[in-house]
């Protein structure tokens, strides 16, 4: 047995430093690559990281349109870091609560010659650790004393995450005294998972299933901007009503990008943007979930066949993707209000869903 950390130790450190405002160093086949998150970086760190020669910013190409900054490299764009810019610049750059605050962070100077590869892990790595997508990058000759070194193989070849079940409980519900809560630990460090089983699921026959995602402000707040806390509770009360099931409760906030940038989210929609134009102004795609994990966990569990409770098409595909049969679709119509109509409509119009 060895005690040396393994790649997915390595990473999993480097997002937790990221969160911290520590930079972290990319080991690339063209060199060593300094790289920070924009919105931990404190001031005397950016200091020090913006006199390095070549250093960029690297935002997606979501973000790069809103700004137009022109994303050579297709997916993301790295814009050359000005001598005479603070931090502020770089976090309004980042961050779209900030462009009405500072509508002329421009015109950008963007690279197109050399690899964009560590300029598109870093943005990865942010978005790991929940931060906005934007991040400093720079040259460096040799490693720095105590911060995190991550191989570029390692984020290439990056193995898909493993949940463990690591502890279980009756929990009886008010729609059943029969209730069981299964907690599921990734092996990447990364939030836990919830399986709410009621009754004795058959496990040769297809479980009514729905796979929920975290939302603290509709399932814990009763906020009336979304439909997700009528989704909950409406599937809870229908699988106890028929006495079998399992409500997989996944800790994806906001679909994936974490509640702080949930919130930015909702600011944007303040001013005028439809969900997915807020998710794409801060640098996200539509949605950042990672269904897979849903199905390993009902695969875990023992089932191989879901009546699936979504109005979500991407679920019913990724679950049929990841080997289970979703043998009938059953819709949650519920939750809509004169609050959450228009966001009802972006994700029938724009995403699909299924109403």
């Amino acid at each position: 047995m060895t005690l040396a950390l393994t790649a997915k130790d390595r990473i999993a450190r480097g997002v937790n430093d990221l969160r911290l405002g520590l930079p972290v160093i990319l080991d690339m086949p063209t060199g060593l690559m300094l790289m920070a998150s924009v919105e931990t970086l404190a001031k005397p760190r950016w200091q020090a990281f913006s006199a390095l020669a070549g250093a960029t910013l690297a935002i997606t190409a979501r973000r790069a349109e809103t700004l137009r900054a022109i994303p050579y490299d297709g997916d993301l764009a790295r814009i050359l870091v000005p001598k005479d810019v603070d931090i502020w610049w770089a976090r309004a750059v980042a961050d779209p609560s900030h462009d009405l605050d500072m509508p002329l962070k421009g015109p950008f100077s963007c690279s197109r010659t050399g690899s964009a590869d560590a300029h598109r892990h870093a943005i990865e790595l942010c978005k790991k650790a929940n931060l906005l997508p934007a991040a400093l990058v720079a040259p460096i000759s040799e490693t720095l004393p105590g911060l995190s070194v991550i191989q570029a193989a390692e984020l290439e070849n990056q193995q898909g995450i493993i949940l463990k079940e690591i502890a279980s409980a009756k929990v009886p519900l008010a729609v059943s005294e029969l209730g069981h809560v299964h907690v599921f630990r990734p092996d990447d460090g990364s939030e836990e998972h919830y399986a709410i089983e009621i009754g004795n699921p058959d496990r040769s026959k297809p479980v009514l299933s729905r796979l929920h995602s975290a939302c603290f402000t509709g399932d814990l707040i009763g906020s009336l901007k979304c439909d997700c806390g009528p989704q909950l509770r409406a599937a809870l009360a229908q699988i106890g009503a028929e006495g079998a099931g399992v409500l997989l409760y996944m800790n994806q906030e906001g679909r994936g990008i974490g509640l702080a940038n949930k919130m930015r989210a909702y600011a944007l929609q303040d001013q005028g943007f439809d969900t997915v134009e807020a998710n794409h102004r801060l640098g996200f795609e539509d949605d950042e979930r990672d269904f897979t994990l849903g199905a390993q966990i009902l695969q875990t569990m023992g089932f191989s066949a879901v009546r699936l409770m979504t109005n979500n098409p991407a679920k019913i595909r990724k679950m049929q993707s990841c080997g289970l049969d979703v043998v009938e679709h059953v819709p949650l119509k519920v939750g809509k209000n004169k609050f959450n109509s228009d966001y009802l409509a972006t994700k029938a119009n724009k995403s699909g869903h299924l109403f």
